[in-house]
């Protein structure tokens, strides 16, 4: 990825390169967890998202992994996070991401999404938990989920579709 010479340097340059790679992703999974601290693990590869029904972006550096989300829910708990100086990148507010962690703890890992829970809960007092209930209420993954909505323009990839 290519910055000014006189740009500061940034722990995020990673997820700078995939959000520049893919101006449409939004940076999900472990990656924010970690960044909102709700994790200790440093996550092995960029985690981002697209909308179901486009197209996964093929990234070969950094390391990422693309999930796809539901284009109804695509844009819930949606934030900017400032990765360097006055660049900016898309990712899930912490309610959304430990939501995500949830319903995916079979795949991420039923200690990491309890984790982020505990923490998340032990941060955010009484408002967290309803928080919380409403984006579980809002995303819930069984209304109108079906295998054969899943994007075919694509050559598959160890993405996976949510």
């Amino acid at each position: 990825m290519y910055r000014r010479a006189d740009a500061p340097e940034t722990a995020h340059s990673d997820l700078l390169a995939a959000c520049a790679r893919a101006p449409r992703a939004v940076v999900c999974g472990e990656s924010v967890l970690a960044l909102h601290e709700l994790i200790d693990d440093i996550p092995a590869a960029v985690h981002i998202a697209v909308p179901r029904g486009t197209c996964r972006p093929t990234i070969s550096f950094p390391p990422t992994v693309v999930a796809q989300h539901a284009a109804k829910t695509f844009d819930l708990g949606l934030e900017r996070f400032e990765a360097a100086p006055g660049e900016t990148i898309p990712m899930y507010k912490a309610a959304r991401s430990v939501v995500d962690a949830m319903r995916h703890r079979s795949r991420l890992g039923e200690t990491l999404a309890l984790s982020a829970l505990g923490r998340y809960l032990r941060r955010s007092k009484r408002g967290g938990v309803s928080e919380l209930q409403h984006i579980a209420g809002v995303h819930r993954p069984w209304a109108g989920s079906t295998s054969s909505s899943r994007a075919t323009c694509c050559s598959p990839s160890s993405a996976h579709v949510e």
